[in-house]
């Protein structure tokens, strides 16, 4: 497991980038729970953020690809708008360990 930061480093409703290695992986925390996904749009093969740590749409209700649009559930990281209906981000597997976020690649 690849330990990433604090749980209160990433605010109830909001998301965030890491860096990990070659990898890049985005978390986002809503309703206490935790989602993380490779940031990798699956249409066009390139990161979704317009800036960092900007993931979420104007609603902070979905995931948002900033090129085309595109809308992921933040549950499931399924399309449900945009060029790749139906396609999903590529879940992270991640956990808490006391107050520290922990990731699996």
């Amino acid at each position: 497991m690849i330990d990433l930061c604090r749980f209160d480093d990433i605010p109830e409703g909001e998301a965030r980038g890491f860096e990990v290695g070659e990898q890049a992986v985005l978390i986002i925390r809503r309703q206490g729970q935790l989602y993380a996904y490779h940031n990798h749009c699956p249409h066009r093969g390139i990161r979704l953020e317009w800036q960092p740590d900007q993931f979420l749409d104007y609603e902070k209700q979905y995931i948002q690809c900033a090129t085309h649009g595109a809308l992921f559930t933040i549950e499931q990281g399924e399309c449900i708008a945009g060029p790749c209906p139906g396609e999903q981000l590529d879940p992270v597997r991640v956990c808490t360990e006391g107050d520290r976020i922990l990731i699996s690649l």
